[in-house]
């Protein structure tokens, strides 16, 4: 029992730091809407806060790995957690509305750093015989924190203001840096060989990244095809509101108890895969994940009524957790963390690249052709690639991609 209280406190003190940065997030997701709109009366304003993050991606990512892989990931993430909170409490302060979205840029390029270093410095911390569990575990706090931050963001605003939620924001991030700052280095750094940041080594860098997805083409594919499900998900649930409200004829507050029951059932699945995550094979969560969370979008395109559309939400969220715990497990375990800060960037690059271009066609497509029918095209999408993904996960010649036996990989960063 001692040893396993050892073994977990060093998760669990990254856990927590994780979650009060996640129930940061979501209150600050509530609370910028509603100051921007407050500022400024305008849908495409608060539209604009979610084209910002993908933006600042395709801007950064070719060169944020390379700064990453050479250096201290604890303290790139301790760093972000206190610009990100520094810049937060500066918000309420800006009178002008386009202070506030200078000042968002900043908070995107500092996210655009923590995500792979985040990433990395969990699979360097956590061992690889729990790295399963911790991440089924990492999903229950996301979970909880999409439903307790929207919750103290809305109970702040209606007992004092916006900008008190802001304050109570800059903390959250604060509390999740000092947490950081207690846990362990795990990088050996040695200052003679950090190499200089020039174009040259972001070129070399790059090569070298594109090199190992191209030997590895098997992970490279898997990853590709959850990124692709991400797509199609972040680009049909941009239209979420205006797809309940004026096709389906729901009510904003039928809307908002919708965002609630899949809050719920998100945590609900956290919960099972944490208890469960040793007896469910990486290959069951990421097949079961993401043949639900297809099944869960289907219900809710062709969905006419709010138990139609919770039925499909519940599934969403159910299943959601499955997926994400199962991919980050596969991908933490099949990419060497000297190399992961520079892999993950280029994924998320291709990601907000892409993000961006569906997101203006489906809003293009969307004033052409009924939106329910652009909703349903996009989940058919989705089945498509959730099969042809499926069937590469199960394929037995990669079975040994997805073990979780512990086995020493040589990590080189050339």
């Amino acid at each position: 029992m001692d040893d396993t209280r050892i073994k977990w406190k060093q998760p669990t003190l990254l856990l927590t730091s994780a979650g009060i940065a996640g129930i940061g997030d979501f209150i600050y997701l509530i609370a910028i809407n509603i100051l921007v709109f407050q500022m400024t009366e305008s849908a495409t304003a608060v539209a604009a806060l979610w084209v910002i993050g993908p933006a600042v991606n395709v801007v950064t990512k070719f060169w944020t790995g390379s700064f990453i892989d050479f250096r201290s990931k604890r303290k790139i993430m301790i760093t972000t957690y206190l610009a990100r909170g520094l810049l937060v409490f500066c918000i309420p302060f800006l009178l002008h509305i386009w202070f506030i979205y200078f000042i968002l840029i900043l908070l995107s390029v500092a996210q655009a750093f923590f995500i792979p270093s985040s990433m990395t410095y969990t699979a360097q911390l956590i061992p690889k015989e729990i790295r399963k569990r911790f991440n089924s575990i990492r999903s229950l706090t996301s979970s909880g924190a999409f439903i307790i931050g929207p919750a103290i963001a809305g109970m702040l605003i209606l007992i004092s203001d916006v900008r008190m939620a802001l304050y109570i924001d800059a903390f959250a991030f604060f509390i999740a840096a000092i947490l950081l700052y207690i846990l362990p280095e795990t990088d050996t750094i040695d200052k003679n060989t950090i190499p200089t940041m020039s174009l040259k080594q972001i070129k070399e860098d790059f090569s070298i990244s594109i090199r190992f997805i191209n030997e590895n083409k098997f992970v490279a594919s898997v990853y590709t095809g959850f990124i692709a499900l991400t797509i199609f998900g972040f680009a049909a649930d941009t239209q979420e509101v205006v797809f309940t409200q004026n096709v389906v004829g729901l009510t904003e507050m039928d809307y908002s108890l919708l965002i609630s029951i899949t809050g719920i059932g998100a945590i609900v699945g956290a919960l099972l895969v944490s208890i469960f995550s040793n007896q469910l094979s990486l290959r069951y969560l990421i097949a079961v994940g993401i043949l639900m969370q297809t099944v869960g979008y289907l219900i809710y395109a062709f969905s006419w009524s709010f138990l139609s559309i919770a039925v499909g939400f519940i599934i969403l969220g159910f299943f959601n957790v499955f997926l994400n715990a199962g991919i980050v497990t596969f991908y933490q375990n099949n990419v060497p963390t000297a190399l992961m800060g520079r892999v993950t960037s280029i994924f998320q690059l291709l990601q907000s690249f892409f993000q961006i271009i569906i997101v203006l066609v489906v809003g293009t497509v969307a004033e052409i052709i009924p939106l329910r029918i652009t909703i349903i095209m996009l989940s058919m999408g989705m089945l498509l690639v959730s099969i042809l993904l499926i069937a590469n996960v199960f394929r037995e010649k990669k079975r040994s991609y997805f073990s979780e036996e512990v086995t020493e990989v040589v990590q080189d960063a050339k």
